[in-house]
């Protein structure tokens, strides 16, 4: 087990790491909770797999369980007061915890929910899978979309504890497993040129070439053998970035690597044809393109990151149409009235905030 301190004041909190470890989640909890109720937000894939496992993972708590319809087609804004009437008919009140067991989906919303109940209680995040176990669970960025863009009405609310058990991770599709890593490839091009090599060594070592028909199982055996220590580097990283900046006015938007593009292809294909990793992949890949082809970024560093990107199994070229993408970027929440504040790479391991307009980034 290994344990991180996000430290914001009183808002610090430790972010667990381990492996099979979910039965001793309750001697967690009570560290930071001296309650008994709590109300567990999670989806229906999870709650099928996982619904077995909560008697453990939640013994001797007295706990409600709220399933959510699973996708992020189903977090938007709409969706709250189911969620704030059952927490009211189980009795919660401004001393009792919310739990968040899932993904990125059901972490945002449950933190949302945890956010504005009461103007504000306690949540635990248990995240399910790679992206949100190295993203979305740390750092209280918590919402819901709006039918103009993904993520425009939420707020900053820093959870209690944060329970990360690669065990979870066993029951990912490969398409999900995958998806995860590139937020995990973000941390290196941002902030660790080291880790980004790291990765490219770890997966360059899996003993089956990348047209081998068993490579996408061959090689997710490999990474999960080294799943907690990049679980845990990427998390450090965050943890770096949103102790500096914990409301993102100034270096917490280099988190946003990729995201802007990103953002907007889910927001374009509604949530239904590509998952969060695989439009922040794309998108990573194209800022750069367009950060190189403007003179910002070192020549040839979108070879490297789409050469890691592609044998982690992620697309890294998407089409879609520039003026419909530029009009679903200009409502971003980085927009200004003068330009979009986009993350450009200098070269790997090192990123620069620019404002350029969102017509403009495609000339």
């Amino acid at each position: 087990m290994e344990i991180l301190n996000v430290g914001l004041g009183e808002n610090s909190y430790d972010i667990v790491i381990g492996k099979n470890f979910f039965d001793k989640f309750p001697k967690y909890i009570e560290k930071i909770y001296n309650g008994k109720k709590l109300f567990v937000i999670t989806d229906s894939n999870v709650d099928k797999i996982y619904r077995n496992q909560y008697e453990k993972m939640f013994k001797g708590f007295d706990y409600t369980i709220y399933v959510l319809e699973a996708g992020e087609k189903n977090k938007h804004i709409g969706i709250m007061p189911g969620i704030y009437s059952a927490m009211v008919n189980a009795g919660l009140t401004r001393k009792d915890m919310v739990v968040a067991f899932g993904g990125g989906v059901v972490g945002d919303i449950a933190g949302f929910a945890a956010a504005s109940y009461m103007r504000g209680i306690g949540f635990i995040q248990i995240p399910t899978t790679i992206v949100s176990q190295v993203d979305s669970s740390v750092g209280g960025k918590v919402g819901v979309d709006l039918p103009e863009g993904k993520n425009l009405v939420g707020a900053f609310h820093q959870p209690k504890l944060v329970l990360i058990d690669n065990y979870f991770l066993n029951t990912l599709t490969d398409r999900y497993f995958y998806d995860g890593f590139a937020e995990i490839v973000k941390y290196g091009c941002i902030y660790d040129k080291k880790f980004f090599d790291r990765l490219m060594e770890i997966v360059e070592t899996v003993e089956v070439s990348y047209d081998d028909e068993n490579y996408k199982q061959k090689l997710r055996e490999h990474l999960m053998k080294y799943v907690n220590e990049l679980v845990y580097r990427s998390c450090e990283i965050k943890k770096e970035v949103v102790e500096k900046d914990e409301k993102e006015s100034n270096l917490r938007m280099i988190l946003n690597f990729g995201h802007t593009i990103g953002h907007a292809i889910e927001q374009f294909t509604n949530y239904e044809k590509y998952s969060h990793g695989e439009a922040i992949s794309a998108g990573m890949v194209d800022i750069t393109k367009i950060g190189e082809k403007k003179g910002f970024t070192k020549k040839n560093e979108f070879l490297k990151i789409e050469k890691l990107l592609r044998a982690l199994n992620l697309p890294t070229e998407i089409e879609y149409p520039k003026d419909r993408i530029s009009e679903i970027m200009k409502r971003d929440k980085k927009s200004t009235n003068d330009g979009i504040n986009f993350v450009i790479l200098k070269e790997i391991g090192e990123v620069e905030i620019r404002k350029i307009g969102e017509r403009e980034i495609f000339e």
